[in-house]
């Protein structure tokens, strides 16, 4: 489902949080007013429920590049211990993911 949000927000970034139970992300979750452009993806903090099964973010670089941005550092430290990126053409092969930090995050697909 995120690649196909992806495409279907290109060349503009798609964003939203991911949701787990028991370390499995199950669910993304898209955040009222969010804003997409084609360097960015805003959230609107205030949108944001209080959901403690919300374990980070997942957004789209039209680019193609996985790495995260200084801005995509600044949102993971606040949204998370989990964040994905997933590059353009959108295959299960581009993607990467992070801690907060910004350190690489090896992830299974199941």
């Amino acid at each position: 489902m995120i690649m196909e949000a992806s495409k279907d927000s290109y060349p503009k970034e798609f964003g939203a949080l991911l949701r787990a139970e028991n370390n499995i992300i199950y669910e993304i979750a898209l955040i009222p007013g969010t804003i997409s452009g084609n360097v960015h993806v805003i959230f609107q903090s205030y949108a944001i429920p209080i959901d403690f099964s919300y374990v980070g973010s997942v957004h789209s670089h039209p680019s193609g590049n996985t790495h995260p941005s200084d801005a995509d550092l600044h949102m993971f430290s606040n949204t998370g211990p989990v964040h994905i990126i997933v590059g353009y053409p959108y295959n299960l092969t581009n993607y990467s993911a992070y801690t907060r930090n910004g350190d690489p995050l090896k992830l299974e697909l199941i």
